[in-house]
């Protein structure tokens, strides 16, 4: 009984970091870059887009589609670095809190 009270309470800190954690996602940014810097977006942890710079060398007619293609690439670039923050930040949370292998949080 006193373990599953130890549970209890460890989960109960677990919700209140939690809470905090998901604040702090919309205030971390990450910065994507493709095409060697040329174009560089930034994301917050929860995948908003906070910025988009593209350097002026791009703007030319025939350059149109490169250029998209950059920002689907930067974009992209942006995503999986503010997953890998996310997760990280995700894993210093939960570490000593006994979760079955597999088992996500949140849920």
């Amino acid at each position: 009984m006193k373990d599953l009270m130890g549970m209890m309470k460890k989960a109960q800190e677990l919700q209140s970091k939690m809470t905090e954690f998901q604040e702090n996602l919309g205030n971390l940014l990450v910065e994507g870059k493709a095409g060697g810097g040329l174009v560089a977006v930034t994301l917050s942890g929860k995948g908003e887009l906070k910025g988009l710079k593209i350097d002026p060398s791009l703007f030319r007619e025939d350059d149109v589609e490169i250029l998209e293609d950059l920002i689907v690439a930067a974009h992209a670039d942006a995503k999986t670095k503010a997953e890998i923050e996310a997760n990280a930040k995700m894993q210093e949370m939960t570490a000593g809190l006994p979760l079955p292998p597999g088992m996500k949080l949140p849920f």
